[in-house]
């Protein structure tokens, strides 16, 4: 009997939680063999266990680790830029410098990394895909957000011109644009459940798989299509500052 082709495989970055644990679930189900790296090995380590997926430490920060977790990967034809986030609520002339560092490093530099150390195999498998994890902080702004609106920007004007570059080779280059989505996200920006919990309050947010779905989607379309740029919100929301909430 002929052998049973081998799964694409799929690489997910920021793994160990919210949309990003949620798109390697479902690219693994899917059919992709899921490569999963964050800096927390234990999560992704049991979910790659769950999953039938693979879990290595990755920090995209890190030139070393980003090398590391590449030599790994030598067969791929999906990645996932989904590791990033946002620190604070700072208005512009009150920045955190250090903090809006942190952010343009992981979420502008981080995503260059990893796409820069993965793009040789994404062309080898003949139909590479890019997906990049953005926000609607990448074409919008709004007070407090300065630093995160900064970082998202650079990485929308990173991929569209990536796109540009790109153009005559086997990769296609998505950009999945989310509004809110109720992860840890806010737990993390602003280091207070209570305030967190204040974000989604009295409206109906996006979760997790909503976003992971799209990824799915964007992940299992013929080869000649390629979904450029997605923006999803909830009903609920129909800018960063026009939110619907009861009561």
């Amino acid at each position: 009997m002929p052998e049973a082709a081998a799964r694409p495989v799929a690489v997910v970055t920021g793994a160990s939680g919210g949309i990003g644990e949620a798109t390697a679930r479902r690219l693994a189900a899917e059919g992709y063999d899921v490569v999963l790296g964050a800096r927390r090995v234990d999560r992704i380590e049991a979910i790659a266990a769950e999953i039938g997926g693979r879990a290595i430490p990755l920090d995209v920060t890190d030139d070393g680790s980003v090398a590391a977790f590449a030599a790994q990967v030598p067969v791929l034809s999906v990645l996932v830029n989904n590791a990033g986030g946002a620190l604070g609520v700072d208005p512009v002339l009150e920045a955190d410098i250090d903090g809006w560092r942190r952010m343009y490093e992981t979420n502008v530099l981080g995503t260059v990394r990893v796409t820069k150390a993965l793009i040789g195999p994404l062309e080898a498998s003949g139909d590479g895909l890019v997906v990049t994890i953005g926000s609607i902080a990448g074409f919008e702004i709004y007070p407090g957000g300065g630093g995160y609106i900064a970082a998202k920007h650079g990485v929308s004007a990173a991929m569209r011109t990536m796109r540009i570059e790109l153009l005559g080779r086997p990769i296609r280059v998505t950009e999945l644009q989310p509004g809110m989505v109720e992860t840890d996200f806010s737990r993390v920006r602003l280091g207070d459940d209570e305030q967190a919990a204040a974000v989604y309050r009295g409206m109906t947010p996006l979760v997790a798989d909503d976003v992971a779905e799209v990824v799915a989607f964007v992940a299992t379309r013929p080869s000649h299509v390629d979904l450029d740029t997605i923006v999803i919100r909830p009903r609920d929301q129909a800018s960063a500052r026009d939110v619907y909430r009861q009561g």
